[in-house]
């Protein structure tokens, strides 16, 4: 590496926010969950944390006293919170009593939306941190790497290290009629409902009637204009709909407090009111580089009534209107869920990258990847024919 040095520091705060943020808004992929903000908020409120699992890692390439490029890796006891799920590989480690945790995962905790995961100067710096991470790995004894939801350069970089590819579907919405073919937005929500089959267009209208008619309207609040009652209340919502799947949540009441004080601009949050009082809420992210287009991520939400289709108004509808309205270009559905097609949220393949230390396990992974893969493939031809919007 000549006068390259990799160095692995335990914690965010040895590095420079302003350098971190300047190298992820160099990226071509950018996205507020790499900001240093973000990342450090998961870990000081102990959402991501040893103790849940997660102990970070932030492995970094310096020439210097320069930083050329840097990511946050996790040593992981466990497969919880990553959604690109590598159970059944575990489960072969220990019926073959091998040990596949503590392994390591380049990603954003609980956030299974993709970007650029290596943050680099350019693209010899980023072979260079790949080459880093699995040189670290085998330092360590660790069983694996995975880095997840990466950004077509990391998957590049990994892919020339000979790490091994998983493909993943999400669901993301685009601000522009398929017929169009200029790449202009709707005009508004009606014109986005004309963009639909009919069969479409007339599910939308009856779930969107239903939640109108059982008298629930919605406002919603953005950045600093969130109050702290409004921050209190979704959190009740949050974690009751945790609670109510046998989970406790992932992310702490401080963690949402820290990211009203940092990042309050990443944030658009939505409350359904009936008879005056708030009954559910959804929190969308909102991309935060003003110099990219504006992208929008589906994240949280709960309710503490029942209301028919609520969830679809709460997390698809307002917020698609509000993309619409604002000239966003994207909105991200998040992992998986094939009834968001019939909202408008098309298939789209997301990539992983893989490194196995056990020569035969890997040779093994790798041939399940090629099978997978073909499976993948077929799957997306297969959503491709379920089109939801007019035929052209």
């Amino acid at each position: 590496m000549n006068d390259y040095v990799i160095r692995v520091v335990a914690s965010l705060s040895e590095l420079s926010p302003t350098t971190w943020n300047a190298l992820l808004a160099a990226e071509a992929e950018p996205s507020p969950f790499m900001r240093h903000e973000y990342l450090a908020a998961l870990h000081d409120s102990g959402s991501a944390s040893p103790r849940s699992g997660w102990t970070p890692r932030f492995v970094t390439l310096w020439r210097g006293n320069e930083l050329q490029a840097a990511c946050p890796a996790y040593l992981k006891t466990h497969s919880y919170g990553e959604y690109v799920f590598d159970w059944a590989w575990a489960n072969a480690y220990e019926q073959h009593g091998l040990a596949y945790y503590p392994k390591a995962v380049v990603a954003v905790p609980f956030t299974p939306v993709p970007g650029s995961r290596l943050l680099a100067r350019d693209a010899r710096s980023r072979a260079l941190l790949v080459q880093g991470l699995v040189a670290w790995c085998r330092q360590e004894d660790l069983s694996s790497l995975h880095l997840l939801f990466g950004a077509e350069a990391d998957i590049a970089a990994c892919t020339e290290a000979g790490l091994m590819l998983r493909s993943t579907v999400q669901f993301h919405w685009t601000n522009a009629a398929p017929a169009s073919g200029d790449g202009t937005g709707y005009a508004d929500f009606e014109a986005f409902l004309a963009s639909l089959s009919h069969d479409k267009r007339k599910k939308i209208r009856q779930e969107r009637r239903k939640v109108a008619e059982a008298g629930v309207s919605f406002r919603w609040s953005r950045g600093r204009d969130i109050s702290s009652d409004d921050w209190d209340f979704f959190y009740r919502c949050y974690a009751r709909t945790y609670r109510e799947h046998g989970n406790p949540p992932y992310l702490t009441r401080e963690f949402f407090q820290r990211m009203a004080d940092t990042m309050p601009e990443a944030w658009l949050l939505f409350v359904a009111e009936r008879e005056g009082r708030p009954i559910a809420s959804s929190l969308i992210a909102l991309s935060t580089n003003d110099d990219g287009p504006l992208v929008a991520y589906g994240r949280y939400w709960g309710a503490l009534e029942r209301v028919d289709c609520l969830h679809f108004e709460a997390c698809y509808y307002q917020p698609l209107a509000w993309c619409i309205a604002h000239g966003a270009a994207r909105f991200e559905g998040g992992a998986q869920g094939e009834h968001k097609m019939a909202r408008a949220l098309m298939p789209v393949r997301t990539t992983s990258a893989h490194w196995l230390a056990h020569p035969a396990f890997a040779d093994a992974v790798e041939r399940f990847l090629d099978r997978e893969g073909e499976g993948i493939g077929n799957y997306m031809d297969h959503l491709g024919e379920r089109s939801p919007f007019k035929a052209g």
